[in-house]
């Protein structure tokens, strides 16, 4: 029995008109950072294009229901994929009087999945290995290992130098053993912006006789356009001879919507081991280029249109406009005492670090949000200090010269309130705790100590939180984004959330107990809405 009195259950008794629908969606929108307007420096990638969202949706849907698991039979996305690999594959060394004029590869839904694929392609090209092995530097993205994860294959971590921010080739190469099936590297990497020695590393992969993968997912859709423009952009795509596949986020730099990725290999032989068929069941005889079966038609319309209509000249201004804006919020960040670059800027990045002792990086983040500037804080690693992470898009140019006085405004409010002093007690759990000793009543407790427990009557799971009883710079946190790193569980739901407190406790913990903390506190958030 449905209770009709009962609002925002998904399945009503009665349905509902149209508008009345969109309205509740609308609504529940208001709750989210805001996509557009260049102040979010992650998650949304905005162009700040005139008629380029309504154009994507339009072409979205068009094709939503167009069903990608058989090309045969929906010939449109066929050739919208095929088109789109070409694509990719020109901008990153490959195709026809290129290194690598045979270059194939397929449109996956983000660049985790193709970065599984990849792994995957990797792995059972050797089915003669028991036990495979990947080898990848500690700043390559997390989804690496969850691929060795998934696939059970293990990793092998080459530190990255605390000055550089880059691995070192010798170092790779002498990760590399009889059980390697792939070395990775970055271009460029996600939390700094910095392009691995992807020429050394793929010489040695090569030399080795082992795959070498580069994970341009982030920005590598730009990098080419930065080098057309005059940057000093080393060289990291098919055009070296030992890089076996790449892949590139479309719904990142190329400003598609989401969620559409490319993950390309030098040849078919190379791309075949990534494939699935099954026929030993009395059904259709199942294949798979990518992990999804069934696959909606839109995300790829979409982008297809987006480059279609953009076109060439297009993303070389949006890279131009992309490259104003980080080097004028990079002087932003020189202008200030007490911060300094993790690196001199050399893709669509900027990330800083404090000097001073007195000026939190978790209270500034806070503070910056409260004038409106949603960053990503990055907890410590290793020797690496904690950093703010700015995911510039073109979208960022027009604002750029209010970010400087902003952020002159919010490190003065910073120094102001002080560090982060987590209680004594607070401060010994988070440093001896063992993940088996979580509880999911721990973790209940524990964030609603924090202010993190959303109210029954919230418009959405943890969209809104109580004011937190923990002391210090953070005293109220809001829950939303919590998705296992400390940009998701460290930036705050509701626009006046404070998490300092929460950062600094997840930066104390090791990292095994801030992945159990964070899996059990999501689980928290996901509930049914009855």
């Amino acid at each position: 029995m449905i209770d009709e009195g009962t609002e925002r259950r998904a399945l009503p008794g009665n349905g509902l008109p149209a508008e009345q629908v969109l309205a509740e969606v609308r609504a529940l929108r208001g709750a989210d950072r805001p996509t557009h307007g260049g102040r979010l420096f992650a998650y949304v990638y905005d162009p700040a294009v005139p008629g380029l969202d309504e154009l994507a949706a339009a072409a979205y849907a068009g094709s939503a229901h167009v069903n990608g698991l058989d090309p045969t039979a929906f010939p449109s996305l066929l050739a919208m994929e095929n088109a789109l690999v070409g694509a990719a594959a020109r901008l990153l060394g490959g195709g026809p009087g290129s290194a690598a004029p045979d270059v194939v590869g397929s449109v996956t839904s983000g660049g985790t999945e193709s970065l599984i694929l990849a792994v995957k392609a990797a792995r059972d090209a050797h089915p003669e290995i028991g036990a495979p092995r990947i080898v990848v530097p500690a700043s390559a993205h997390a989804a690496f290992a969850k691929a060795a994860h998934y696939l059970r294959v293990a990793v092998d971590t080459v530190p990255v130098s605390a000055s550089t921010l880059r691995p070192a080739a010798a170092d790779v190469a002498a990760a590399i053993g009889p059980e390697t099936v792939l070395v990775a590297c970055s271009a460029p990497s996600y939390a700094h912006g910095v392009v691995d020695p992807v020429a050394a590393i793929a010489e040695a992969a090569a030399a080795a006789g082992v795959r070498c993968h580069v994970d341009a997912c982030f920005g590598g859709w730009t990098l080419p356009y930065l080098r057309r423009l005059g940057a000093d952009v080393p060289p990291f795509d098919f055009a070296l001879a030992g890089v076996t596949s790449i892949s590139v986020d479309l719904h990142k730099y190329a400003y598609a919507p989401k969620g559409v990725s490319v993950l390309l290999h030098r040849d078919p032989a190379l791309r075949a081991p990534q494939y699935f068929a099954y026929a030993d069941w009395p059904g259709y005889t199942m294949v798979n280029p990518v992990i999804a079966s069934t696959r909606s038609g839109g995300p790829i319309a979409a982008a297809y249109a987006t480059l279609r209509h953009l076109g060439d000249d297009g993303y070389l201004r949006l890279a131009a406009a992309t490259r104003d804006a980080v080097a004028g919020l990079a002087d932003a960040v020189r202008a200030v005492d007490g911060l300094r670059l993790m690196a001199e800027p050399e893709s669509t990045v900027v990330c800083f670090t404090a000097t001073d002792a007195g000026l939190d990086l978790f209270v500034l983040v806070d503070e910056l949000a409260a004038r409106g500037w949603h960053t990503q804080p990055q907890l410590s690693y290793a020797d690496l200090p904690p950093s703010v992470h700015l995911t510039v898009t073109a979208a960022v140019a027009p604002r750029v010269a209010e970010f400087g006085p902003d952020l002159a405004d919010a490190v003065a409010a910073a120094r102001a309130a002080g560090p982060v002093a987590l209680p004594a007690e607070l401060l010994a759990l988070a440093t001896t705790l063992t993940p088996d000793a979580l509880t999911p009543d721990l973790v209940a407790g524990l964030a609603a100590g924090l202010g993190l427990t959303a109210p029954a009557d919230a418009p959405g799971p943890g969209r809104t939180a109580g004011p937190a009883d923990a002391t210090g710079p953070g005293r109220s946190a809001g829950p939303d984004d919590a998705a296992g790193s400390a940009d998701a569980a460290g930036t705050g739901g509701s626009p006046a959330g404070r998490m300092a407190v929460v950062n600094t406790l997840l930066d104390a913990a090791p990292p095994a107990l801030r992945e159990r903390l964070l899996v059990e506190f999501v689980g928290l958030l996901q509930r049914p809405t009855w």
